[in-house]
């Protein structure tokens, strides 16, 4: 294969332009690349330790600062009493929470307490009253003595023991009143002798 003038030309700028991008490229990644390379030297003079030669840093918080150039194992006593002497002054947040939670709402006023008014007294409510009336009595001799009592229309002639209208039992019959218990409530009723009629 033949190369004519003007290839041969382009072949010899390309094979120089490649001469001169290939070590640009290399250092350029050097320089980037590589955080030891020494810094730009800064206007001021730094200030040197008196025990060693070590330049040391400004203050922050009391503590001296010292920049670490050399191996050195000497124990830094001063740096030590003045780290002890710091107050940590740190928030309340809590670094190992991505979002503090929300406080709890403040608790509610708790109402006075009242005196106690005393025991409660449960009173029943009042038993009815048995609707029966005692209007007369037969005291024959030899035989019990019998009770004339009226419910409305109704008139009941009973002794003592028996029950009136299935629900009234005659407990005693005197000469002036007749003591009756209603046996579904369990309440017991004195009726007076009644002249009306």
């Amino acid at each position: 294969m033949k190369i004519g003038a003007q290839d041969r030309k382009k072949v010899i700028i390309m094979a120089v332009l490649l001469v001169v991008a290939v070590p640009l490229t290399i250092h350029s990644f050097r320089s980037f690349g590589n955080p030891s390379l020494p810094a730009a030297p800064s206007a001021e003079p730094q200030p040197t330790d008196t025990n060693t030669s070590r330049p040391v840093q400004k203050k922050r918080s009391g503590i001296p600062q010292v920049r670490q150039q050399t191996l050195d194992p000497t124990l830094r006593t001063d740096i030590l009493m003045a780290s002890q002497k710091i107050e940590n002054s740190g928030g309340t947040r809590n670094i190992f929470r991505a979002v503090e939670p929300t406080p709890p709402p403040p608790p509610k006023p708790i109402a006075p307490v009242r005196p106690n008014p005393g025991p409660v007294v449960y009173e029943p409510p009042p038993k009815p009253q048995i609707p029966l009336l005692f209007y007369g009595f037969s005291n024959r001799p030899g035989e019990p003595k019998k009770a004339f009592l009226k419910e409305g229309d109704n008139i009941f002639v009973a002794v003592e023991g028996d029950v009136v209208e299935r629900r009234y039992k005659i407990v005693k019959i005197t000469n002036t009143f007749v003591l009756v218990e209603d046996i579904l409530n369990n309440n017991q009723q004195t009726i007076n002798l009644t002249t009306s009629g």
